[in-house]
C-alpha cells in the first residue's frame, strides 16, 4: 500500500458525527498532496460552511494523518468552494444515507 492509500484509509476513520458517514465516503476530502519529504496538504470541505463541528472534524483529519509513520508534516486546507453536495459521496456513503 503506498501513502496516498494509507492517508485515504486512516481518513476513513474520521467521521461527520451529524452523518455518520466518514469523510472520505462523504465527499469531503477534495485532495491529498505529498511532497517528496512526505510534507501532506490536504484540501477538504464540510457539509455546510456553518458547520459547529468543523474544528472536530479538520482536527481528526489532521491527527489521523499525522499517526502515519512516513509522515513529516500535515496542513489541512478547509474549503468551501467548489460546495459540497450529495454528487461528491461515494457509493458507500450514499448506501449508509440509503440513497
Amino acid at each position: 500500500m503506498n501513502l496516498e492509500e494509507k492517508i485515504f484509509e486512516e481518513l476513513k476513520s474520521v467521521y461527520d458525527p451529524e452523518l455518520g458517514i466518514n469523510v472520505v465516503d462523504l465527499g469531503l476530502i477534495y485532495s491529498v498532496g505529498i511532497t517528496e519529504e512526505n510534507d501532506i496538504s490536504i484540501t477538504m470541505t464540510l457539509t455546510t460552511p456553518g458547520c459547529p463541528l468543523h474544528n472536530s472534524i479538520t482536527s481528526g483529519v489532521r491527527y489521523c494523518v499525522e499517526g502515519i509513520e512516513e509522515v513529516n508534516k500535515v496542513d489541512v486546507n478547509l474549503v468551501w468552494q467548489p460546495a459540497w453536495s450529495p454528487d461528491k459521496m461515494t457509493e458507500d456513503g450514499r448506501r449508509a444515507l440509503g440513497r
